[in-house]
């Protein structure tokens, strides 16, 4: 999916690589195999096993067993495929505008040691433009260079705005024959102050004999990098990832939040397609 679970700084949804919800961005956005002819829309639904940090810079992960719908559109401005959910906003030759959107996840401080006796963590979203410029191939296989910039905003009864995010990346998706596809992608995470402050701020009366005050500047938020494998048979959809995530040169590593600069996420997924759409149309993965 187009949805990331970046691990908001912990994790997002619609670019399908942040906690369960970028994790199961990933595995949503499977994509179909390349098909110049292909039905509009799948539906599907399996399960995916995850294993993921709490949150970016936590030295505790968690295992999560989820339900993971699967879904396919290939309408003319709305696609959901391998590149995640995203809407066209505009194209331009090897440019396209895209709306990115993410989700991440809440987090009960009591689950963490650092963040003993700090605020809850509500649910994100996030939301904005995407700019895309192909480097090589078509559709959505080969090389592309993709700059999202989201602003994000508090999932609760009174929505709090807590400033933006960008995370730009290459994207390479490919086949490896016999009906295998991978995907690889790499970049940087920058932040806007008041977003980094939400994450890994702590005010000076939050602040213990083990937990230094700490006010975050923003900026440059570090590298993230993932490889994903799937293959379609029939109705059957297989995947899996691996994300690799560091804190090392940001000036996050200074928050007493942050207690590994290096992570490692990885997830299996299975789906069975039980639904298609009857109207075909020339699709290009």
């Amino acid at each position: 999916m187009g949805v990331e679970r970046r691990a908001a700084h912990n994790a997002p949804m619609f670019e399908c690589h942040r906690q369960p919800a970028l994790a199961l961005a990933l595995l949503c956005s499977a994509g179909t195999g390349a098909a110049a002819d292909a039905p509009l829309w799948e539906l599907g639904l399996g399960a995916a096993a995850l294993r993921l940090p709490q949150y970016r810079g936590a030295d505790r992960d968690s295992s999560w067993l989820l339900p993971l719908p699967y879904v396919a559109y290939r309408g003319p401005v709305f696609k959901a495929d391998r590149d995640g959910a995203r809407a066209t906003l505009v194209e331009q030759g090897e440019w396209q505008l895209n709306l990115s959107a993410a989700l991440a996840p809440p987090l009960d401080s009591g689950a963490n040691p650092a963040r003993a006796g700090m605020p809850r963590l509500a649910a994100a979203a996030e939301i904005g433009p995407d700019l895309v410029r192909h480097l090589t191939g078509s559709g959505s296989q080969g090389l592309a260079l993709h700059w999202p910039l989201r602003a994000a905003v508090t999932l609760q009864r009174n929505p709090q705005a807590i400033g933006w995010v960008s995370t730009p990346h290459l994207q390479w998706n490919g086949g490896l024959g016999d009906g295998w596809r991978v995907g690889l992608r790499g970049g940087a995470v920058y932040a806007s102050r008041r977003y980094d402050q939400y994450y890994y701020g702590v005010t000076p009366a939050q602040a213990t004999s083990t937990r230094a005050a700490y006010a975050a500047r923003g900026d440059y938020g570090g590298l993230q990098a993932w490889a994903s494998l799937s293959r379609r048979w029939d109705r059957l959809w297989l995947g899996a990832y691996v994300q690799a995530d560091s804190l090392r040169g940001s000036s996050l590593v200074d928050s007493p939040l942050v207690r590994r600069d290096h992570s490692l996420a990885v997830g299996v997924a299975m789906a069975w397609v039980f639904a298609a759409s009857a109207q075909r149309v020339n699709a290009e993965d």
